[in-house]
């Protein structure tokens, strides 16, 4: 395998600019960082609840996929350093296992990993822009999906200085607002419900629970998006420092958003209000504000998902581009535009979106789209031995860049959570585990085909 690569712009600005064609760390950080804080975290604890009525075990389950993010992140951090191409899993996948893996898990991407949960944040936006204004003007919430994909995948698709300058400032705002809402809702509760910190009598029978193994999927699922600066690998200033720092610095400040958010709802609202519920964000503005707070609430989650939306766009395409790029019977999507950008890609990923938007439901597609993206990165994360049994400590051009903190224990505590997690959907949600083998199959059977109508140009 050779890990060998241009030297790429080191004597870079610490902006984006037109002529260096690349995005800055700062807005890597924030394609981390506006990938997870998504959907999940704002809907997900309603679905804990009604399996497990324990703060503590609840927020034990966020710290738990919070390690496991921050492990992976460690991990995926020298597979970056040492062979930094954009694509994410297909490029590491492509050159530690075989292409035939690669191209399977970029087929993930494709159909489920980025344009399936942008359809998602899309119709969730949707839904909660409607629920803030329905009572001065009425807005077709599919009509405002597909016109929110539109407008940023036009914007993704011009240069990195428009792509990069829309991530930045609504990533700045989502954590914002997210600041804000944490401190005025501690601030303003006249009931606080009790959080438990530390365990009660019955948290340790529950912390070994089914129970809390599957509420682990929702948990990951939230989590989805720590490795989004690989995808942008090759279109980062000085990838193999870089992204290093973005992947572990994003991943940091989520958890402890997460942390203080999922506090935040346990501490202003009684856990039966919040049993079963999707809408927990405007659940607790509404108990918190009154009804006023949360149509303001509505409009909120409706700008945080924004970024959400943009970042998926941005990242999710780069894996259709390296595709393109390995394969000839993909290779318009390959094509970039006179500012760097692979265009095709990007618009292909926004059609792929609206066609979700128009026909996908939501759990179904978060677990099995959970399971599917956690077998991919799981397989990803145990690579890093493949790469180590190689090439030891250094590869083959003694590239001395980024090595896993604290190794092995990261990519073995990452892979023993996910194991944990995934064996617990196949034997709880098997209809769901199902489908995503079938999606796998299909995917393998698609590499095979593609093989016949096209020459391969794979990493060497």
């Amino acid at each position: 395998m050779d890990n060998s690569q241009p030297d790429v712009n080191r004597a870079a600005t610490r902006t984006v600019s037109r002529s260096s064609g690349k995005y800055t760390p700062a807005t890597a950080i924030a394609v981390v960082i506006a990938n997870m804080v998504g959907t999940g975290v704002f809907t997900s604890i309603g679905y804990q609840i009604i399996d497990i009525k324990s703060s503590f075990a609840l927020l034990l389950l966020w710290f738990v996929g919070g390690l496991a993010a921050l492990c992976g992140a460690l991990t995926y951090a020298e597979l970056a350093s040492r062979i930094p191409r954009s694509g994410g899993e297909y490029n590491f996948l492509s050159q530690l296992y075989h292409p035939s893996v690669g191209f399977v898990s970029g087929w993930v991407s494709f159909t489920v990993g980025f344009a399936a949960p942008t359809a998602l944040a899309a119709m969730t936006f949707a839904a909660y822009l409607d629920s803030s204004i329905n009572h001065i003007i009425e807005i077709n919430r599919m009509a405002a999906a597909l016109a929110l994909v539109a407008i940023i995948t036009f914007v993704h698709g011009r240069n990195h200085n428009a792509s990069g300058g829309l991530q930045n400032w609504f990533t700045i705002i989502k954590v914002l607002l997210i600041a804000v809402f944490v401190v005025t809702v501690v601030a303003t509760v006249t009931e606080p419900q009790t959080v438990n910190l530390l365990p009660v009598e019955g948290d340790g029978v529950l912390v070994a629970s089914s129970a809390f193994a599957v509420s682990l999927i929702y948990v990951n699922y939230a989590y989805t998006g720590w490795n989004a600066a690989t995808y942008i690998t090759g279109e980062i200033e000085n990838p193999g420092r870089s992204v290093p720092f973005v992947l572990i610095a994003g991943t940091s400040v989520v958890i402890l958003l997460y942390l203080a958010l999922n506090a935040t709802f346990l501490y202003a609202v009684p856990m039966e209000l919040l049993e079963g519920k999707v809408e927990i964000g405007v659940i607790v503005a509404q108990e918190t504000f009154g009804e006023t707070g949360a149509l303001i609430m509505g409009g909120v989650l409706s700008l945080l998902l924004i970024s959400t939306v943009s970042a998926m766009l941005m990242a999710g395409p780069r894996v259709l581009q390296v595709m393109g790029e390995d394969f000839k019977l993909f290779r318009l999507l390959a094509v970039n535009n006179a500012g760097g950008v692979p265009r095709t890609a990007i618009y292909s990923q926004g059609a792929l979106t609206a066609l979700f938007i128009v026909t996908s439901t939501f759990e179904s597609v978060l677990v099995f789209s959970g399971f599917i993206l956690g077998l991919s990165s799981l397989a990803t994360v145990l690579g890093v031995f493949v790469l180590r049994f190689r090439h030891g400590a250094d590869n083959a051009e003694g590239n001395t860049g980024y090595r896993t903190w604290l190794y092995p224990l990261p990519p073995l505590i990452y892979s023993a959570i996910m194991l944990w997690t995934l064996t617990f959907i196949i034997l709880n949600r098997p209809q769901e585990a199902g489908v995503a083998l079938a999606i796998i199959v299909l995917g393998f059977v698609s590499y095979v085909l593609t093989e016949k109508f096209s020459t391969g140009i794979r990493p060497a």
